[in-house]
């Protein structure tokens, strides 16, 4: 099986080669990091009209969280051009964090558009090392399809449970992979190489759960869902929150 899969990676790779030359280049990132963020606004006002119950669903949860200040400060991690704004209650305060600035100006039209929420500041960082956050300062940390892209999902977890007040609770919604051994998680491992270019350093095959799983929360509520987009490779999703 994995010199089946080394063989169609090549077959792929082959097929994809000016992406691969551009990468080894270094010119393919940052025209990545340009225009990436228009690709994210055209595809997550679609994931949002598939997904808008789940998340009503998911986030309704925050309105009970309000700290000591009477508001819920929010941290959302990757947060892109800002989707879930529209699902978050009336009065959270909003920190957003990103390690690319070129979603400001999408940040910027979805603040103008959501009113009912009080925007703090728009952080350029990865979610790795929030050393600017202090610790315990957010009732809530949100998650949507960002463990993915991160280089460690488990140094990512230490900092949101650092940055979480005690009973602070990270909200996530995001896709992992197939199960192994089946055909689907077989092309997920042979389109990664290429994919991870593509998708601005997304992995398909991450076992997200087992991070979850083994991160220092005290309560866990997960649900594994199926793919909201058959013609993607990104595989099943798992949604839930994990308490501190």
């Amino acid at each position: 099986m994995d010199a089946l899969v080394h063989l169609l990676q090549l077959l792929v790779l082959l097929l994809t080669l000016p992406l691969h030359l551009l990468a080894l280049l270094g010119c393919w990132q940052p025209l990545c990091k340009m225009c990436f963020p228009y690709l994210m606004a055209a595809l997550t006002a679609k994931c949002n009209r598939k997904m808008e119950s789940k998340k009503q669903q998911l986030f309704i949860q925050i309105k009970g969280l309000a700290g000591a200040s009477g508001k819920v400060s929010l941290l959302e991690l990757g947060c892109g051009t800002g989707a879930n704004f529209q699902f978050y209650p009336a009065g959270c305060r909003i920190t957003c964090l990103d390690p690319n600035p070129h979603f400001e100006k999408f940040l910027t039209k979805s603040m103008a558009e959501n009113r009912h929420l009080q925007y703090e500041q728009f952080v350029v960082a990865s979610g790795e090392d929030m050393k600017g956050l202090a610790d315990g300062c957010m009732d809530v940390v949100v998650s949507t399809l960002v463990l993915c892209s991160v280089q460690s999902p488990r140094r990512v977890l230490q900092e949101v449970h650092r940055v979480l007040r005690p009973g602070g609770v990270f909200f996530f919604w995001e896709h992992v992979a197939e199960p192994r051994g089946s055909w689907a998680f077989l092309w997920q491992q042979v389109l990664q190489p290429t994919w991870k270019h593509i998708g601005d350093g997304c992995c398909l095959t991450r076992e997200t759960w087992k991070d979850l799983k083994s991160a220092q929360f005290s309560q866990l509520q997960m649900e594994h869902q199926p793919p909201p987009f058959k013609w993607l490779p990104v595989g099943p999703h798992i949604m839930g929150k994990a308490v501190k």
